[in-house]
């Protein structure tokens, strides 16, 4: 476990260095996202490391690298509305919008910590591209409870799924850090 606590750490700093310096080029423009928008993002990240993976080229010079580093970006932008709503106009500094960050992946990586103790850290022999698939399968939720307007019977909600996402691209980004 303490490895992985390491490691989970190193790739939430490069995660939340992009975040910093991108908000310091475009500010809390992505404030104005409403979550379905923040979810299709995630999908279309999701749906181009699939691609990535099952095709033999690429037109496009990105990998999957980073586009997990945008799941788990975007899918704290969408834990971030949840918890302020969504506004019209950019409304956070650099200093906030990182506050609001650490504090989601605090909670986050909490429930990694909690479900890894559980299941014995076996996201470590699972590939890569199950990952993929399992956060695709949690965007299908998503999208389910954003269209019955948040709204379950007995399930989970949004934010237990983004936080689900968030936990699956990091483990993603470990396994191909160490198969390298």
């Amino acid at each position: 476990m303490q490895k992985t606590d390491e490691q989970y750490d190193a790739i939430i700093l490069q995660c939340r260095t992009l975040f910093i310096n991108k908000m310091k080029d475009y500010g809390s423009a992505w404030r104005i996202l409403r979550l379905p928008s923040l979810t299709d993002q995630i999908f279309i990240k999701a749906q181009r490391i699939r691609q990535l993976q099952q095709n033999d080229t690429k037109k496009v010079d990105e990998d999957e690298i980073s586009e997990f580093i945008g799941i788990i970006n975007y899918a704290i932008m969408a834990l971030i509305q949840l918890d302020k709503g969504i506004v019209e106009q950019p409304d956070l500094s650099v200093k906030n919008a990182t506050k609001l960050y650490d504090k989601h992946i605090e909670v986050t990586k909490s429930l990694m910590e909690n479900k890894n103790h559980d299941y014995g850290e076996a996201w470590r022999d699972m590939r890569v591209s199950s990952l993929t698939d399992l956060i695709l399968q949690k965007l299908l939720r998503v999208k389910q409870i954003e269209d019955n307007q948040g709204k379950t019977l007995v399930s989970e909600g949004i934010d237990a799924n983004y936080q689900d996402m968030i936990n699956y691209a990091v483990f993603a980004l470990i396994l191909m850090n160490e198969h390298q």
